[in-house]
């Protein structure tokens, strides 16, 4: 144990401190800066607030993890900073692990250790767009894009399990229906979608939104849709929403060997910037 390095919860004593570190690497840490800025802040969604924890060096941070709502790593950390944070990520007793890919191996190696077992365990590749690389959709591209509105939710609660199924993942509808439409709900103000003579075709969320950065997240074409340029149309529509709002980037993550997905991603400017690993324990 490095006794030179003190680690303790991240408070909103701490907010301007942790975005400074985080913003070191803006696109690569921005989740995390995302649940920074919200240290101490109640937004009223009746969500539990994210926990964030801190290691640092005398005064001045040297790492962040968080905890909740699923568990992260800042970009970059040293095997030493991460030595010392390894006891407080044991003990999320479940739950989702997203980081860098040298950095998750670790991580999930002591929960291991710890008695965790994995019902997903894949890598991810991480795309960026930056606003002088966006390459224009074509207007003829059909479906209309718009935000989600309420009377949506039901195609949302769907395409939400659907993307689920097609993952064999489990299905969190199958023992509280009400409680996963209620998440589905929570998420709607999130929710871009692409409707085509009427129904939604495509639908996919704005998780983060921020000048740093747009994380985009839920991605899902209805299978009898595909093929046919509705994501296209839908992505070209949040790429110019986020722009148009001043973000500094666009980026989402592909299942590394979805080839249709990253070749539209390319298409569209998309470049590669990390590598990611995605564990879900239990």
């Amino acid at each position: 144990m490095d006794d030179s390095i003190c680690t303790r919860f991240l408070h909103d004593r701490d907010r301007a401190e942790s975005l400074e570190f985080l913003r070191a690497f803006q696109s690569e840490n921005l989740v995390l800066i995302d649940f920074a800025a919200k240290l101490g802040c109640l937004d009223g969604s009746g969500e539990a607030q994210p926990l964030l924890y801190g290691a640092f060096d005398e005064d001045r941070l040297i790492g962040v993890v968080l905890l909740r709502p699923y568990v992260a790593v800042s970009w970059g950390m040293s095997d030493r900073v991460l030595d010392r944070l390894l006891p407080e990520l044991t003990r999320v007793p479940s739950g989702l692990l997203k980081s860098e890919r040298r950095l998750v191996e670790p991580v999930w190696k002591a929960l291991q250790e710890a008695g965790r077992e994995a019902s997903i365990d894949r890598v991810e590749v991480a795309f960026r767009l930056r606003p002088e690389h966006m390459v224009a959709a074509s207007p003829e591209l059909p479906g209309m894009a718009r935000p989600a509105r309420r009377e949506d939710l039901d195609e949302l609660v769907y395409a939400a399990r659907a993307s689920l199924w097609e993952e064999d993942r489990p299905d969190p509808a199958d023992g509280d229906a009400t409680g996963f439409r209620r998440w589905v709900e929570s998420r709607l103000s999130r929710a871009r979608i692409v409707s085509d003579e009427g129904r939604t075709v495509f639908v996919a969320y704005a998780d983060v939104r921020r000048s740093d950065g747009w994380l985009i997240q839920g991605v899902y074409t209805w299978p009898e849709a595909r093929r046919r340029g509705f994501a296209r149309r839908g992505m070209d529509a949040i790429v110019r929403e986020a722009f148009a709002t001043g973000a500094s980037h666009i980026q989402l993550a592909v299942v590394d060997g979805n080839q249709r997905a990253s070749a539209l991603y390319r298409e569209l400017g998309f470049e590669v910037f990390a590598e990611l690993r995605t564990v879900l324990f239990y």
